[in-house]
């Protein structure tokens, strides 16, 4: 190479050797001090401060040139620096060279934003994705760049080290348009025909189980296009796994070791296995959502039998109604509520479909809210000893349907920790981490829009045993043997032991979700082929990979951990992308557009 050491490397030891040496890199800043010029030199692993003394006029003369990330390389002498100008913030603070040679490679023009982190990140997004390569240089942004590096190599090593086989799988598919909506391309050699960016790997992964792979595994880049948000890119990247011959806690322990080694080897932290389970039923009974974040209290508790005969007729109703509730939350210390946040926490539950949101506010001795009139002794008795509710708490209602009342609850749930999060009355650490399975979901929904059954998950997943012959007379009420993973409110992935009958599957895909058998032979024919020839029991499970990282690095937004993401309307700045097709591409692939010039 063209240089003998990184910028990070070089230590005591090396000045007390007189240790001639050659580094490359970047001009990270440049200072004059009488007459003597320094320059902190930076490559990928750190900083290493250079110096350029008048001794060496000729080099000394080119060094007053050099500007700020231009490309130079270095040689001379590693030196011990005087005490006092010891940099205990960096690792190579303790020494300097002595240059006595400089090679300048190129020039830096004048740059669109400062490389200085905190200055940089005060700067447009669309401005630091146009020079995404210059975002991606600050120092901040390539420790991103190896710690998503590091996580994939902790994985691969658990995962070859559990003998499975990395297998890379096609990404041009077939259209399974049941799913999330799907890239479409067209078939230049098939016209009229199209392929799909794979959403997933899922029907190929079960075919190499049928194939006898039995323990596979890829990084797996996935598509699916949808509306960005902070969480969710047009391509992905899966932690892919199928395996053979399993049941669900087999799953479970490989996951937990993957997830403790990447914690291990990223951050030095020894992450507590087994990770805690709950059903999907509790999850939802306790804090409103499926992947909850168990960092803090604030459960939901239910007053449906309280309020049955309460003269306030918005909950008695609702406690009488076929899956009616009447549930509740105590935001402790959150009496303090501006009514502006109050009026922006109605708007989102009205969004969810509630009329309101009641509640009751604890304040110097006295409960103040529209509704405590209509509340009997006993009714406010019992509400103050199951929620523990003291001067300067917050109760909030929702009286409505199971389901809707659990979204309502949860979203305030979440809103309020963030309100007290606010005010420095709820904290959590930074390195708190708390994963959970949520487990048991129900294997089907009913869509009453099209007067039928969904699939909860994938219509792949099979349910739990004892739950089979529910699948005839109630399947809404069928457990799937689905799972997923959680970390401190965000689903990381999740997974499911798979049907491997192909008449279980066939009488799931045209019995119970309805779906017309052609339409099965024309999507699915191929599996139920390959089942009929052997297919083992097998299940697998997919993690997402920017958000494991994310995670990691303390990010909320996955665009900062993908070396080149899109922009919330699916633009890649930086490379002008997408652009228009040109008409002899058009002709070859026997497309025509009707695309307006105003839309253009």
């Amino acid at each position: 190479m063209l240089r003998t050491h990184d910028c990070n490397s070089l230590t005591v030891a090396d000045a007390d050797a007189q240790r001639q040496v050659t580094l490359i890199g970047w001009v990270d800043t440049v200072r004059d001090l009488g007459g003597v010029r320094f320059v902190d030199l930076r490559d990928r692993e750190g900083v290493t401060q250079i110096v350029f003394n008048p001794g060496n006029p000729e080099v000394h003369s080119r060094a007053h040139h050099l500007k700020d990330e231009s490309v130079i390389q270095v040689t001379g002498t590693v030196v011990r620096r005087e005490a006092e100008t010891i940099n205990p913030k960096m690792n190579t603070g303790e020494i300097e060279i002595v240059a006595t040679a400089l090679v300048v490679h190129n020039v830096c023009q004048p740059l669109p934003f400062p490389m200085d982190d905190e200055k940089a990140d005060k700067v447009g997004e669309d401005l630091r994705l146009e020079y995404r390569y210059l975002d991606l240089r600050r120092p901040r942004n390539i420790h991103l760049v190896k710690t998503r590096a590091l996580a994939a190599r902790a994985i691969r090593n658990v995962l070859e080290n559990e003998g499975f086989l990395e297998v890379e799988t096609p990404i041009l598919f077939k259209s399974t348009p049941e799913g999330a909506r799907e890239f479409l391309v067209p078939s230049r050699l098939n016209p009229g025909s199209f392929y799909a960016l794979a959403q997933s790997p899922q029907q190929y992964k079960q075919m190499l189980m049928v194939a006898g792979v039995e323990k596979y595994y890829q990084l797996a880049r996935c598509f699916r296009d949808e509306d960005l948000r902070a969480d969710r890119q047009l391509e992905f990247t899966q932690i892919d796994v199928e395996m053979s011959f399993i049941e669900r806690e087999d799953i479970y322990a490989l996951v937990e070791k993957i997830i403790s080694q990447v914690w291990k080897n990223v951050l030095n932290i020894d992450i507590p296995t087994p990770f805690p389970r709950i059903s999907y039923r509790e999850a939802m009974d306790r804090y409103g959502v499926d992947k909850p974040d168990t960092r803090f209290g604030m459960e939901i508790a239910d007053f449906t039998d309280l309020f049955k005969n309460s003269a306030f007729k918005v909950f008695s109703s609702a406690a009488n109604s076929p899956n009616g509730v009447v549930r509740a939350i105590n935001a402790k210390g959150l009496a303090d509520i501006t009514q502006g946040e109050l009026t922006n926490l109605e708007t989102t539950v009205r969004s969810l479909g509630a009329k309101g949101l009641a509640y009751i506010k604890a304040e110097n001795g006295t409960w103040k809210s529209p509704i405590i009139k209509f509340f009997s002794e006993s009714e406010i008795a019992i509400l103050r000893e199951k929620l523990v509710i003291e001067d300067g708490d917050i109760v909030f209602f929702a009286a409505s349907t199971w389901e809707q009342a659990g979204a309502i609850l949860g979203r305030v749930r979440l809103e309020a920790a963030r309100l007290l999060r606010q005010r420095g009355k709820l904290t959590i650490p930074a390195d708190r981490f708390d994963f959970l399975w949520v487990i048991e979901f129900p294997l089907m929904l009913w869509d009453a829009e099209e007067s039928r059954f969904v699939s909860a998950h994938h219509p792949f997943t099979a349910a739990v045993k004892e739950d089979e012959p529910l699948l005839e007379t109630s399947p809404e009420k069928v457990r799937g043997q689905h799972y997923d993973i959680v970390l401190n409110g965000v689903e990381l992935g999740g997974g499911s032991i798979r049907i491997h009958d192909p008449s279980v599957q066939r009488h799931i895909f045209e019995n119970v979700l309805k779906i017309p058998s052609d339409v099965v032979q024309s999507r699915f024919g191929y599996m139920l082929k390959a089942f009929s020839y052997g297919a083992p029991p097998h299940g697998g499970i997919a993690l997402g990979l920017d958000r494991l990282v994310a995670m990691l690095a303390g990010r909320t937004s996955i665009r900062d951990i993908i070396a080149f993401p899109k922009t919330q309307k699916g633009q890649d700045i930086m490379a002008e992308s997408p652009s228009p097709a040109t008409p002899r591409q058009l002709r070859d692939l026997r497309i025509t557009t009707t695309t307006s010039n105003d839309e253009k």
